[in-house]
């Protein structure tokens, strides 16, 4: 279903971003519920918010018009509950519990992810940095293509994780092969295969997580696990083993797949825009708000997974929810609302620079990390890793570009990847030359005039060539990405030895394979194509 198909009528967003259209790029059909749906009502009954105010407020108001359901009301809300495993598990985690318990289990567990103390874990973070990007180096400077996916955004998460839960780095590696299985079974759209898949997959994270405990109080080292199972030396409360390893299963699951997706997002980033770069060299007020515009541009979450219980009838836009309705908000919409972040399909760290994080310089929250009591506890931690990773591989692979077209995974919930090949440009010297068929572009090849350099046209044979006799390296990511992203096809990048100046006939216009292939695009929308690099 294109976008518009979907305004004739939309029964169930939530089918509808788990499209293969929808995967490979959901906001033209986020913004068509923004202004013409924003208080949606899923055939399951679900209610979805999309607007920024909207997702803001119900945030806000949790423990006030929305409240977590309770133990008795489970079966209600998840039907399949009384024989999953893993929604028993997400139940029992911090984010499904309200004050008083909320409050006593947040306590105990939040001194130990203060600012200062995720902190004071940079130096090992940058190391581990710094390892994987020296295991990356040979392959790479041998002109092959690497995953960076495997080998850094999914490895850094998750060797952190180990770090700091005081697990083996095997141990780890083998807990993350199955996670995306049960953020699959979570999802409210989830088949029962998927659910049973999760549950196998949660029964094996379970196990672990009581194992760990056990080692950990018989002998203790400096982590927070050991620190948890003891709780505080100066605090008569304690967490009972269930309450631990709920947590640990949910710390897991929102750990490490949405760190290793955003840094997926970022290195994009830094091939899309390489005119951005620039606040990767400089301040740390720089970094941080080029990771902020990362995390407002791609939610790694799309929507919440938790449900929020409407405490009465709920008039919003005109929509009466009524009383008891199971209410969710779409993340990944509201950081691209107009109407809190000017056009907000263009990436512009400046929105975040000198601000305290996760506010805009115009006061708009972003999103991503929710907001209010149930504000994720691994913020700074995703935050910091992102942090010291980008300026690393900006210093480090400087001509780093993309080998091929990413490989998404096939998930509504989570906006992550299969595979992210990259490999280093090393012909600085090189020509290159952009050709746009101007009767398949319809734009005059405008996305690629923008580009500095000299330019000529052939007329009349509606074909633009143009070439560039010299550009700078810095930008021939963004001509490639140009290319892989053009919505019709329209653009071919030719390379040739330096010297070889003049231009040739543009050949053939792409196949139908090839134009399916570059209708596949990331960071921009194919329904708002702005035309610019």
């Amino acid at each position: 279903m294109d976008v518009q198909e979907t305004k004739a009528a939309c029964h169930d967003a939530f089918a509808e971003l788990a499209s293969p259209a929808c995967i490979q790029d959901p906001y033209p059909f986020m913004r068509w519920l923004q202004e013409h749906d924003p208080v949606h009502r899923a055939a399951s009954g679900i209610f979805l918010l999309s607007r920024h105010a909207d997702i803001y407020w119900a945030f806000k108001a949790t423990g006030d018009a929305f409240r977590g359901p309770a133990p008795s009301e489970l079966a209600r809300y998840f039907p399949r509950a009384a024989s999953s495993l893993s929604l028993n598990l997400l139940a029992s985690t911090l984010a499904m519990k309200e004050p008083p318990t909320h409050t006593r289990l947040r306590r105990l567990i939040s001194r130990d992810f203060t600012v200062g103390h995720i902190d004071n874990l940079r130096p090992s973070i940058a190391r581990i940095v710094a390892a994987r990007l020296d295991g990356m180096a040979p392959a790479l400077e041998r002109g092959e293509a690497v995953d960076l996916h495997r080998e850094f955004a999914l490895a850094l998460p998750m060797l952190v994780f180990a770090e700091l839960f005081g697990m083996p780095q095997d141990d780890i590696f083998e807990l993350s092969a199955i996670v995306s299985a049960i953020l699959e079974g979570l999802s409210p759209h989830a088949s029962d295969p998927q659910l049973a898949a999760a549950d196998v997959a949660s029964a094996r994270v379970k196990a672990y997580f009581g194992d760990l405990i056990l080692r950990k109080r018989a002998d203790p080292c400096r982590d927070i696990v050991s620190t948890l199972v003891g709780a505080h030396s100066d605090d008569a409360d304690t967490l009972s083993d269930a309450e631990l390893i709920s947590m640990l299963w949910g710390m897991l699951l929102g750990g490490f797949a949405t760190t290793a997706a955003t840094i997926d997002h970022a290195v994009l980033a830094m091939l899309a825009y390489p005119e951005e770069r620039h606040w990767l060299q400089g301040d740390a007020a720089g970094v941080e708000a080029f990771v902020e515009e990362v995390l407002r541009c791609e939610a790694p979450a799309m929507f919440s997974s938790i449900p929020r219980i409407a405490q009465r009838d709920i008039e919003l836009r005109g929509v009466v929810i009524p009383k008891d309705a199971d209410v969710r908000v779409l993340i990944a919409a509201g950081n691209r609302d107009p109407d809190a972040f000017a056009d907000p399909d263009r990436f512009d760290p400046v929105r975040f620079y000198g601000t305290r994080p996760g506010m805009s310089n115009d006061g708009k929250i972003m999103l991503s990390f929710g907001h209010g009591i149930h504000f994720c506890l691994g913020a700074q931690l995703a935050r910091v890793q992102l942090a010291e990773s980008l300026p690393q591989i900006q210093a480090r692979f400087p001509t780093l570009a993309l080998a091929e077209q990413p490989t998404r995974e096939p998930s509504a919930f989570l906006r992550t990847f299969r595979a992210l090949p990259v490999r280093l440009h090393a012909q600085a010297a090189a020509e290159v030359r952009v050709v746009v068929d101007q009767d398949l572009c319809g734009t005059t090849g405008q996305c690629v005039l923008t580009l500095p350099g000299a330019f000529r046209q052939r007329e009349p044979d509606g074909v633009a060539e143009v070439c560039m006799a010299t550009v700078p390296q810095a930008l021939h990511a963004a001509v490639r990405l140009a290319e892989s992203q053009c919505p019709v096809a329209a653009i071919r990048v030719i390379e040739s030895e330096a010297g070889d100046n003049h231009c040739t006939n543009p050949g053939p216009t792409p196949s139908q394979a090839d134009a399916e292939r570059h209708a596949a695009k990331d960071l921009r929308n194919p329904g708002e194509h702005d035309g610019t690099i």
